[in-house]
């Protein structure tokens, strides 16, 4: 920790150690397009090109390598290193890997989108068989001997003579500040070593252990604790505080007061707690604007102005004899963290230093600069994994809370933690929406034509603003949110997964844009995806069936993409979808999506359980096949596969944000309750489809859409009841049945 206290060293210090012997000669941060016209270089080299950027190789061997982006729990860390390892010829254990840093890595601006491995995995990648290509020549012209006549091994390269140079002896005294080429030498799928292997995950260990692995669980010395008090509701604003009481408290050792901002630090977190609980008794609010009418939630969606975009339009859309409508509705959802969102800041003089389980190290270092009105070179944020993420939560807000506070109280680091009433009513939430399509069959039983409408606020409120911060909202001179705007095509918000992968030759989708936002919102795991295939996919299933056609043959007739056609083909073989054996009750359910149409491919079938008597739905058990392109670490997809097949689970069968006109009701696990281990399925097989050679697609939020989808599909096989509206939980699928 005693980094906050150094700010990062200057470009011209970064060379002069460099002469000293390190492949790093200088930190250079693109962030502009590279120089020089031709070929665009791969991945995030374009805006970052120098290599130097990305790889360190010190005198003594040691090898560092550097990612803009941050290990959210999906196991990025580990495929990184992988892949350097592969191309500079070392075993993985001898890469240190440096994740998200303001002084220290590229700036990548969010980790988010399942772009890690495609944005920061291409360029490590890249950057790693160039530089060892560029050590190698040096070591062809030291030792005088051809560079193909050259071996390499564990960072040494041998003439055939015997002669050697490690790549340490290489670095000493030469400036590598180079950009990088649009082309690379990488290895031969034959010479890889780490790359297709399902390497243990590096970040593992110490979360099993109980070992220091969040930012929840740093202890830097001299650390004091804090926390907040929340105004009453969103929009509240703070009248009348005495807080002498609180401040004359043993421990105690700040009270700030800044318009509605009100926060105490405290030499324990006990104390502070305490504290926070008595200046929340002791406040006294100004009630907002009132929430809406939770009964009349998606009236009031449709009721509100909307900015809209056509965003396919093909072929002709008429009407035949064989039209089907449906509406599908999603709830406001929480990312609901299991460990409240933490962060830890130290101002030391003029500079703050800021530990944060932020998506996106730089965008919140502007923001948090704004608001505290210094330049951003007097802010620096690392990141340190969170308990809890998958989103944009509370991380960004509870950084900047943090930071307020060791504004006012400097030089020792202040550790702020949210209560669970603070993340669960605070957080941002991702937004409700409503789908709505239509279409017909012709004579064939094919799909004649297609039109889909959704309905959705902005799925992206993160920082790079002061105003997206929770905190600057509320102070004396408060700032004011930026207007939302949807996030544009191909990839999209709202409207993302909006568009269906299926040939449809007469088709049309409509994305409604809601400004306005009842509540706070921003970016849940898969953004629009989850509800739109959860949509799309569960009206594949009811056109097939108005077709008397099997859910997975109709599928495939409508599908051109071979990748996708052997996913379906892949998953429905794995369940045994032509042997499945019914039984009362019971149900099988499929569906697919291409994550934004541009990433990776899942198709995934499963079984449920319904409790007629109760409602209860369970998921016995569920098979993926997923297709991301050439797979670095089989494992590390087969983990992200298994894990949004379980959360999509949750948000399908359990959750919803439920408020009043005055305020969130669901502020602790009983209001908004989660799948429990008793609920976890029995079974779930993930097979993955390699494609060495080709881009990586990433994985993270491939299965949220395509779960909740076949979920919902199983459950109309079992009990021949088709609901619309999640959660598909046990009181609204009990109600349904007449339960």
């Amino acid at each position: 920790m005693s980094e906050a206290r150094h700010m990062p060293p200057s470009p011209g210090r970064r060379r002069m150690l460099a002469a000293g012997g390190a492949l790093v000669m200088a930190f250079a941060l693109g962030t502009g397009p590279a120089r020089g016209g031709g070929a665009a270089r791969p991945g995030s080299l374009k805006k970052t090109p120098h290599l130097d950027s990305w790889i360190r190789i010190d005198a003594d061997n040691r090898i560092t390598v550097f990612t803009g982006k941050a290990e959210l729990g999906q196991g990025i860390k580990t495929a990184l290193i992988q892949l350097a390892a592969d191309e500079l010829m070392v075993p993985p254990q001898r890469i240190a890997l440096v994740t998200a840093d303001t002084a220290r890595t590229p700036n990548e601006q969010y980790t988010a989108g399942s772009h890690s491995m495609q944005d920061s995995g291409t360029a490590i990648r890249h950057a790693a068989a160039q530089v060892r290509l560029l050590l190698a020549q040096r070591a062809a012209a030291r030792l005088g001997a051809p560079v193909d006549s050259l071996a390499i091994a564990d960072g040494v390269v041998s003439a055939r003579d015997g002669r050697k140079l490690s790549y340490g002896e290489l670095v000493q005294g030469q400036n590598l500040h180079v950009e990088a080429q649009p082309t690379s030498p990488l290895l031969a799928p034959q010479k890889r070593r780490s790359i297709g292997q399902s390497f243990p995950r590096v970040d593992i260990p110490a979360k099993l252990s109980g070992g220091a692995a969040y930012v929840q669980d740093m202890r830097p010395q001299g650390m004091v604790h804090a926390r907040v008090v929340r105004p009453g509701a969103p929009g509240a604003t703070l009248e009348a505080l005495d807080t002498t009481a609180v401040a004359a408290m043993p421990g105690v050792l700040k009270v700030v007061v800044d318009g509605s901002f009100v926060g105490v630090i405290a030499q324990r977190e006990y104390t502070a707690i305490i504290a926070a609980q008595r200046l929340a008794k002791a406040a006294r609010w100004r009630q907002g604007a009132a929430l809406p009418d939770e009964a009349r939630l998606y009236d009031t969606l449709l009721a509100l102005p909307s900015v809209d975009s056509r965003i396919l339009d093909r072929g002709n859309i008429g009407t035949t004899r064989r039209g089907i409508t449906a509406t599908y509705r999603k709830p406001y959802g929480m990312h609901a963290s299991i460990g409240p969102s933490c962060a830890i800041a130290q101002r030391t003089g003029d500079s703050y230093c800021v530990w944060s389980h932020t998506q996106g190290v730089y965008p919140l270092r502007g923001a948090l600069a704004e608001m505290l009105g210094v330049e951003e070179d007097r802010v620096r944020c690392i990141h340190v994994e969170g308990s809890g993420c998958y989103g944009h939560n509370g991380a960004d807000d509870v950084a900047a809370d943090a930071v307020l506070l060791a504004r006012a109280f400097p030089e020792r680091p202040v550790r702020l933690q949210w209560m669970r009433e603070d993340e669960h009513a605070w957080e941002p939430y991702g937004p409700a929406m409503v789908a709505r399509v239509s279409a017909a069959l012709g004579a064939d039983g094919a799909i004649a034509s297609w039109e889909y409408e959704v309905w959705s606020n902005t799925h992206s409120t993160r920082p790079g603003r002061a105003g997206n911060l929770l905190a600057a909202t509320l102070l004396a001179q408060p700032f004011t949110p930026p207007p939302p705007e949807p996030l544009p095509q191909p990839e999209g918000g709202g409207d993302r997964n909006a568009i269906p992968l299926y040939a449809l030759p007469n088709a049309r989708v409509t994305h409604h844009f809601l400004p306005e936002m009842p509540l706070r919102v921003s970016a849940l795991r898969s953004l629009g995806a989850y509800c739109n295939v959860f949509a799309i996919e569960s009206f594949m299933d009811e056109l097939a069936r108005a077709a008397y056609v099997d859910p997975v043959r109709f599928r495939l007739r409508h599908m051109q993409d071979a990748r996708a056609i052997d996913v379906m083909r892949e998953a429905a073989r794995r369940f045994g979808w032509e042997n499945f054996r019914r039984r009362e009750g019971r149900g099988r359910g499929f569906a697919f999506a291409r994550y934004k149409n541009l990433g990776a491919y899942a198709a995934i079938a499963v079984e449920v359980e319904v409790q007629r008597a109760t409602g209860l739905v369970r998921l016995l058990r569920a098979v993926a096949a997923v297709d991301s392109g050439e797979a670095v670490n089989p494992d590390g997809i087969r983990n992200q596969i298994e894990g949004g097949i379980i959360q999509s689970c949750s948000w399908t069968l359990c959750e919803a944000v439920r408020f009043s006109r005055e305020s969130v009701q669901s502020i602790d696990w009983g209001g908004y309750p989660i799948l429990r281990f008793t609920q976890i399925p029995e079974s779930i097989e993930v097979f993955v489809i390699d494609r060495p050679g080709q881009p990586f697609l990433g994985t993270g939020e491939a299965a949220q859409g395509p779960s909740a989808a076949a979920i919902a599909n199983a459950v109309a096989d079992a009990v021949d009841l088709r609901l619309r509206d999640l959660p598909l939980s046990r009181e609204r699928v009990g109600a349904a049945m007449g339960a």
